[in-house]
């Protein structure tokens, strides 16, 4: 009797793993990067042919945090690497998201806020060693990535100079990891140096939290770079590694634009002008304009508390108006793909983008700029040589 009674509450636990792990987690993750339902979007001939000969190049996509294989097609949430090459993508940034608030308030996070990922790490199943560390959630997911370069298979290559890009052959898809928010460096100047051995050659300052460094432009003091910041971003630059202040405060910014003559970047956001809901998200103009005159980069997300319209013809708007704001040579793609956000299009999608911009009447030659080659440009320019 007890060992039917032992092999019955096994299969019960089987059954309900097969039924969490194979239907529940994929839901919430379906759920949190949800895509809006929408007919298929036209392209014309000639913003299909256009779009072909692009070099497209995305800062920002969370890819990473999911459990769902990146090397698998999947008919939910935003990206893998099947659906990234069919959007034509050449290079995606992969960020690490290692802390994040219940609810995602863009206004005021304290401290003690619950840290969603901390739930994630642990009904995902990632190592033990990640469940209290933010350093080794980031390495746990710089890990993933290289699991898929390991693949002859995948044609992917995680890019840690100029020269892998310069390299690159036809038909690879390129990935750059970067951290989101500096929190894994846990106030340890030294975690720099071995995430860097790790791959990472971008990283972001804050994220949601104020932290070690410094301000967050959703935290509570939102105040500038402490002495810790300051070390850590002249280490970074010192090092080569890009500098991302998508969601820094506004004093965190300009303390760093003050501590380093290095450019740096915004890897998803937007502008202020044409809609003032998304002042709880984007930086005032002045700030950057000074990014813009440092050659940075300010990517363009696919959400709506970023662009308002978070439509493809949106999305084109923005890019033009912050092209007209902050010139043509300093804009970028910047979606935020799988960081629990909703969006009109997957990354399969992105000739929409290009016939928008086309609809919009830019020129092809911008185009080509702003959907790539600014990045591919700056990071030539930016990254570690060798």
């Amino acid at each position: 009797m007890m060992k039917k009674l032992i092999a019955l509450l096994m299969v019960l636990i089987m059954a309900a793993g097969i039924y969490f792990y194979g239907f529940k987690l994929p839901q919430i993750d379906r759920d949190f990067n949800a895509v809006i339902d929408h007919k298929p979007y036209p392209i014309s001939e000639p913003a299909q042919n256009l779009h072909h000969s692009l070099f497209i190049a995305d800062l920002h996509a969370d890819t990473l945090l999911w459990r769902r294989n990146p090397a698998r097609r999947h008919n939910y949430s935003h990206t893998d690497l099947p659906r990234l090459k069919d959007g034509g993508v050449n290079l995606q940034v992969f960020a690490t998201v290692t802390k994040s608030p219940r609810g995602f308030n863009f206004n005021n996070n304290s401290a003690d806020t619950p840290d969603d990922i901390s739930l994630l790490a642990k009904v995902q199943l990632w190592p033990l060693r990640t469940w209290n560390s933010l350093y080794e959630r980031a390495v746990y997911q710089s890990q993933r990535l290289h699991k898929l370069e390991a693949n002859p298979a995948h044609n992917f290559k995680v890019i840690r100079s100029a020269a892998d890009i310069s390299r690159a052959k036809d038909g690879v898809l390129l990935g750059l990891l970067a951290t989101e928010g500096a929190h894994p460096l846990e106030g340890d100047l030294e975690n720099i140096n071995r995430l860097y051995e790790a791959g990472f050659r971008m990283m972001g300052l804050q994220h949601f939290f104020d932290n070690e460094l410094g301000g967050s432009l959703h935290g509570v003091k939102k105040g500038g770079l402490t002495p810790f910041g300051i070390s850590a971003v002249k280490a970074m630059a010192e090092k080569g590694i890009i500098i991302d202040v998508a969601h820094s405060s506004y004093d965190s910014v300009r303390s760093t634009l003050s501590a380093i003559d290095a450019p740096v970047i915004i890897s998803h956001g937007g502008i202020r002008g044409g809609c003032e809901e998304v002042k709880a998200r984007n930086l005032p103009d002045d700030i950057l304009k000074q990014i813009a005159q440092r050659r940075g980069l300010i990517g363009i997300a696919y959400f709506s508390p970023a662009v308002c319209d978070a439509s493809p013809a949106g999305i084109a708007r923005t890019i033009k108006r912050a092209a007209a704001l902050l010139g043509e040579d300093v804009i970028a793609l910047g979606s935020d793909f799988d960081g629990t956000v909703e969006t009109h299009l997957d990354s399969s999608e992105l000739a929409a983008i290009t016939q928008a911009l086309l609809n919009e009447d830019m020129e092809p030659r911008v185009i080509r700029k702003v959907m790539g080659e600014n990045v591919r440009r700056f990071l030539l320019e930016n990254l570690p040589q060798d």
